[in-house]
C-alpha cells in the first residue's frame, strides 16, 4: 500500500525532564533561570508537573494511539552530589518506566538531556577531561538500576549543538567562541570559576564537543556491561545546511564539524538518532537569514519540513547505522500547520524507506507544550496542550491525526 510504513515501525512521541517535570533545582540551568536579567525569557518552575502526572500521560498516549514514548531521566535527580546517587529518584524512574510497559508504550530513554548536575557543572562540566568518566559512572549506575526495563537508550541529546551554536556565533562575532557575560555572573554568583563553568548549551564546544564523544563512546561501554539489552544509541541535531552562492566552502566546513565528525564516531552503533526542523542556508560568510517569502515558525525556523529526509540520507550514509527519527516538529499555534509539516516530513520518511534506508522509528517533539529553554513558553510544539494553571492536558487535532497514523502505521489520506 502507498504510504505503508514496515511492521514494527516505532511511532511515539518525546519530551525532555526539566522542560516537562518541574522543580529540577539542583540542575545547573536552575540558577540561571532565576538568575536577575537573565538570558532565559522565564523559569521553568513547575512546568508540566509530569514529575507527578506521569501516569496520566502516557496513559493518554496509549490512547491517542501511539506506541513509544521517549523521556529523558534528570542526572541531577539521581546524582544530586558527586558521592550520592538517590535511590529515590531511581526508583521514580522505575515507576515511569514501568506504567510505559504497562500501557503496552516502549520506553526511549535518553541519560542527559541539556541540563546537569549543578556540582559538575561548578568544578568545570563538559569542558574538563572528568566529565568523561563522571557520565559514564552515572550512566552505568542508571542502567544496572533501570537497564531491564528500557527498550531504547539515547546516551546524550543533541551532543553536536554546542558546535553549531560555537561555530554560528563565532561566525557573527568575528572572533573566537566567548560565553555570555550573563551565564558568567551567575557561576560567580555560585561561587564558580566562570572560565570553569561549562552548561551544556553555553559551553565552548572547541574544548567540550572532544569530551562529548569520548564520554558517549565509555558510556556505551558502561551501559552494555551492566548486561542491559537495549539498543544504545545517541542523537544528533543533524543540520541540514544548503550552499548559496558563495557560500560553499563554508558549507563543507560547518558540515564537518557540526555534523560530519558527529555521525562518524557513531559507526558501529545501535543507531543514530535523527533530530531536524528546518534547513540553514549558508552565505559566504555565515548563516543567511530566513527568506523574506518563507513560512517561519514561533522559533524563527523557515518552515521546511523536507530537511528531515536530507539529514535521514547523510546520517546513514556517514553513519553506516538504522536510523530512528528522535525528533522532528514544529513551533506553531495554528495546529493545521503541525499537521501539514509533519505529513510532509513523514513523506520524506517514506522517500528513505522506498530507497533502502534503514529507519526504524518516528518520534514526534513534542507530547507537551513544555518549556522551550532560552525561549520560555510561548513556542508550542506539543500535539498536547497544557494548562499550566490547572495542568489540564487537551490533545490537538494533530494529536488524534498523528496517532492515527501511528495506529495504521501508514500516511493514508484522511489519517
Amino acid at each position: 500500500m502507498a504510504g505503508q510504513f514496515p511492521s514494527g515501525f516505532i511511532w511515539g512521541t518525546a519530551t525532555a525532564a526539566h522542560q516537562v517535570e518541574g522543580g529540577n533545582v539542583g540542575c545547573d540551568f536552575w540558577p540561571l533561570e532565576m538568575a536577575d536579567n537573565s538570558i532565559f525569557a522565564e523559569p521553568s518552575g513547575d512546568a508540566c508537573d509530569h514529575y507527578h502526572l506521569y501516569e496520566r500521560d502516557i496513559a493518554l498516549l496509549k490512547q491517542l494511539g501511539f506506541g513509544a514514548y521517549r523521556f529523558s531521566i534528570e542526572w541531577a535527580r539521581i546524582q544530586p552530589e558527586e558521592k550520592f546517587f538517590s535511590q529515590g529518584a531511581l526508583d521514580h524512574y522505575r515507576r515511569v518506566l514501568g506504567s510505559c510497559l504497562e500501557h503496552g508504550i516502549v520506553p526511549i530513554v535518553t541519560f542527559h538531556h541539556f541540563t546537569s548536575p549543578l556540582w559538575f557543572t561548578r568544578d568545570g562540566g563538559w569542558a574538563e577531561a572528568s566529565s568523561v568518566d563522571r557520565f559514564a559512572r552515572y550512566c552505568e549506575r542508571s542502567a544496572r538500576a533501570l537497564g531491564d526495563l528500557i527498550a531504547y537508550i539515547c546516551t546524550i541529546n543533541e551532543a553536536n549543538l554546542p558546535m553549531m551554536i560555537t561555530r554560528y556565533s563565532e561566525l557573527a562575532r568575528g572572533k573566537p567562541f566567548a560565553m555570555s557575560r550573563r551565564v558568567g555572573e551567575v557561576a560567580k554568583s555560585l561561587g564558580a570559576d566562570p572560565a570553569r563553568f561549562a552548561p551544556f548549551l553555553f559551553s565552548d564546544a572547541n574544548k567540550t564537543s572532544p569530551n562529548f564523544i569520548a564520554a558517549h563512546r565509555k558510556a556505551v561501554d558502561a551501559i552494555k556491561g551492566t548486561g542491559a539489552k537495549a539498543p544504545v544509541g545517541i542523537t544528533l541535531a543533524t543540520q541540514d545546511l544548503h550552499a548559496e552562492s558563495g557560500g560553499e566552502a563554508l558549507t563543507a566546513k560547518l558540515d564537518r564539524d557540526i555534523n560530519g565528525q558527529f555521525l562518524e564516531a557513531m559507526r558501529g552503533d545501535d543507531f543514530v538518532g535523527v533530530q531536524t526542523y528546518s534547513r540553514t542556508r549558508i552565505g559566504a560568510h555565515g548563516p543567511l537569514p530566513v527568506p523574506p517569502d518563507a513560512e517561519v515558525t514561533q522559533m524563527g525556523y523557515e518552515f521546511y519540513p523536507e530537511g528531515l529526509e536530507a539529514t535521514i540520507r547523510n546520517a546513514a550514509k556517514v553513519s553506516g547505522c538504522p536510523i530512528i527519527v528522535t525528533e522532528n516538529g514544529i513551533g506553531t499555534e495554528d495546529d493545521t500547520r503541525r499537521i501539514a509539516y509533519t505529513e510532509r516530513a513523514l513523506q520524506g520518511v517514506l522517500r528513505c524507506l522506498a530507497d533502502g534506508i534503514d529507519v526504524r522509528g518516528y518520534i514526534h517533539w513534542s507530547m507537551l507544550d513544555n518549556y522551550e529553554w532560552t525561549q520560555g513558553y510561548r513556542p508550542k510544539f506539543g500535539l498536547i496542550a497544557v494548562d499550566r494553571a490547572t495542568q489540564t492536558r487537551t490533545p490537538k487535532p494533530s494529536a488524534h491525526w498523528l496517532g492515527t497514523v501511528a495506529k495504521r502505521n501508514a500516511l493514508t489520506a484522511g489519517a
